[in-house]
């Protein structure tokens, strides 16, 4: 079992899922003709993974496609703002609200807030359902903290205003290779390629 479909419509998140699942053919929902639409009811990240990659299982055997379904949660998670938005990232300020905006509005309410203050991290939640059932899941964090101003035109959503203190970066002025190997995503993506190996082998 090689094949992998993604729970998501996010190309940018597609893009960086094939890039680290290298060996493994990965497709997305999008690609495979399946509505990508799951309501996200979790509290946690784990759970609205979980609950999108359940519902991408049950999409792909109904259209006969044997494949591990892959879903992820991740989000922002600020110091200042209690640990918000959290799980409610992509919603922040309304899911149609572009992440530019999203990005002026939090750095505006930060405005003269010190560094020490801006503490932030992204967390992301990836669960894996394979066909007969079984479920596995892996999660990961990347810690920064909340630049002054919004830097780069790389990567997606948060990125231009999230601070990389080991690179002195912004996410979006990181190379793919730099992002890949300190995101959350990368490491939560590591994780669960050793347990897909893991279940390979046994």
């Amino acid at each position: 079992m090689e094949r992998l479909v993604i729970a998501t419509g996010n190309e940018g998140k597609v893009r960086e899922f094939k890039e680290i699942l290298k060996g493994w053919t990965v497709t997305s929902m999008k690609e495979e003709g399946l509505a990508a639409e799951v309501e996200e009811t979790g509290t946690t990240f784990e759970e609205n993974a979980r609950i999108k990659a359940i519902a991408l299982a049950e999409r792909l055997k109904a259209a006969g496609i044997y494949a591990i379904a892959i879903a992820d949660d991740s989000g922002m998670e600020v110091d200042a703002f209690g640990g918000g938005p959290g799980v409610y990232s992509a919603r922040y300020l309304g899911e149609k609200t572009p992440y530019e905006e999203k990005n002026r509005i939090i750095l505006e309410k930060l405005r003269g807030v010190p560094e020490e203050r801006r503490g932030a991290r992204y967390v992301c939640a990836i669960v894996a359902v394979w066909p007969e059932g079984k479920i596995r899941a892996a999660q990961a964090s990347c810690d920064g903290r909340i630049a002054q101003e919004s830097t780069g035109s790389g990567g997606f959503g948060y990125d231009p205003i999230f601070y990389v203190p080991e690179f002195s970066k912004s996410m979006a002025e990181l190379t793919p290779e730099e992002k890949n190997k300190i995101s959350h995503r990368g490491k939560a993506l590591e994780k669960m390629m050793e347990i897909l190996e893991e279940e390979i082998v046994n």
